[in-house]
């Protein structure tokens, strides 16, 4: 899970890193008082879990409580990579001498942790790595030893940070990991780090993200997740326990296994040129226990979706066999029409593996009008999109 910014700043602050809190408001009139009570001039910042605010104009100074609410106004409604902002962080105006960048993540490629730090903050990090790799540190830790005050001696001295503020950055590294360890987190990052006139080090920005693998130890991580946000459709699968992703498009997907599903996004997605350009309206991924309840459940999901024009069940048996997953989805329709929510939408199934001749016989003898099977994965790709572009 990813954290606003103001939601990073205050774990951040929960740590003892040095940091500046703020007030978060979703009204234009509400950052006025905002500003008012911090007084002096301020930043108001669009609240939005992605990059590149300051040059999508979602980062304003304000020169008063009035200008506030202008800017306010300008930032609130905004489009930012296809986030809407619905909040803004109205803090106050920070004088800045240095902008520094520091970061710890999982670096997957090496199975390890990683801390990336430079003198050049600010600005993209991905820009720093490729016109001036020289000015980006890249330092491994070990995850039995973690980040003590000797090893974040060795990054300050490896990214080059000044001495006057040595001590300070090297505090901070050991504060930020203590925030990546404690919270389980895969990133911590702090861009800009400043130096302020008169010398003291200010993580003026933050970005966290969660590890939602680790949410049973963190009952308090609930709390974080923006739900307003969140498309109910993606809050209805959470609740049922299915990994299920919300797409723009008219084929809705059911398959076994992330490879497959992925695979089979693809499929459609250049199946659907042909037909007016089609594509995939999710991913749900049914894992290896496809129940009939659990296939009833996804259906629901996925049939609940008024974009969806046609479905494609794609599964692969192995552990779970071929005839389960066709009995799943005829018990799927009966559990459905029990509860008031008859499937009307018609549904391509292909089925390979493990028990597929005994699935096809079950689906055959079922006679099901909605129910379709087609042999191989790229003709039951054609024939969903054809079907979704019948019903548009």
């Amino acid at each position: 899970m990813d954290l606003y910014e103001y939601q990073a700043k205050e774990m951040f602050a929960e740590h003892g890193v040095a940091t500046q809190l703020g007030v978060v408001v979703t009204e234009a009139g509400a950052a006025r008082e905002a500003a008012e009570q911090i007084g002096g001039m301020v930043v108001v910042k669009a609240q939005v879990k992605t990059g590149g605010r300051g040059k999508a104009g979602g980062v304003k100074l304000a020169d008063d409580p009035a200008d506030a609410e202008v800017k306010a106004e300008g930032i609130l409604g905004l489009d930012i990579k296809g986030h809407v902002v619905g909040k803004v962080l109205v803090v106050a105006a920070s004088d800045i001498a240095e902008e520094y960048y520091v970061s710890f993540l999982v670096d997957r490629a090496n199975r390890n942790f990683l801390c990336m730090a430079s003198v050049e903050g600010g600005m993209d990090i991905e820009e720093v790595a490729a016109t001036k790799p020289e000015a980006l540190a890249k330092v491994a830790i070990d995850p039995l030893a973690g980040v003590d005050r000797a090893k974040a001696d060795e990054i300050v001295a490896l990214a080059a940070f000044p001495a006057d503020i040595a001590d300070q950055v090297a505090e901070l590294l050991v504060q930020l990991w203590d925030v990546f360890v404690s919270e389980d987190a895969t990133l911590v990052e702090v861009n800009p780090l400043v130096k302020t006139p008169d010398g003291a080090i200010l993580a003026l920005d933050g970005k966290v993200t969660l590890d939602d693998n680790a949410d049973f130890r963190h009952p308090g991580h609930a709390d974080l997740a923006d739900l307003q946000a969140t498309d109910p459709l993606e809050l209805a699968a959470a609740k049922k326990g299915l990994n299920y992703v919300k797409l723009s498009g008219e084929v809705g997907i059911i398959g076994n296994g992330a490879g497959l599903v992925m695979s089979t996004l693809d499929v459609v997605a250049y199946a659907g040129e042909e037909f007016g350009g089609v594509k995939p309206a999710n991913f749900l991924d049914i894992g290896g226990g496809a129940s009939a309840e659990v296939m009833a459940d996804g259906l629901e999901i996925i049939l609940g979706d008024p974009e969806v024009k046609a479905v494609f069940v794609n599964v692969f048996g192995g552990i779970t066999s071929c005839d389960a997953v066709a009995a799943g989805i005829i018990s799927a329709f009966s559990i459905l029409a029990d509860r008031g929510e008859t499937p009307n939408k018609p549904l391509v199934v292909r089925l390979d593996g493990n028990n597929a001749d005994v699935g096809r016989t079950i689906l055959l003898e079922a006679e099901h009008d909605l129910i379709e099977m087609v042999d191989t994965m790229d003709d039951a790709a054609r024939r969903v999109a054809q079907l979704a572009a019948q019903g548009a």
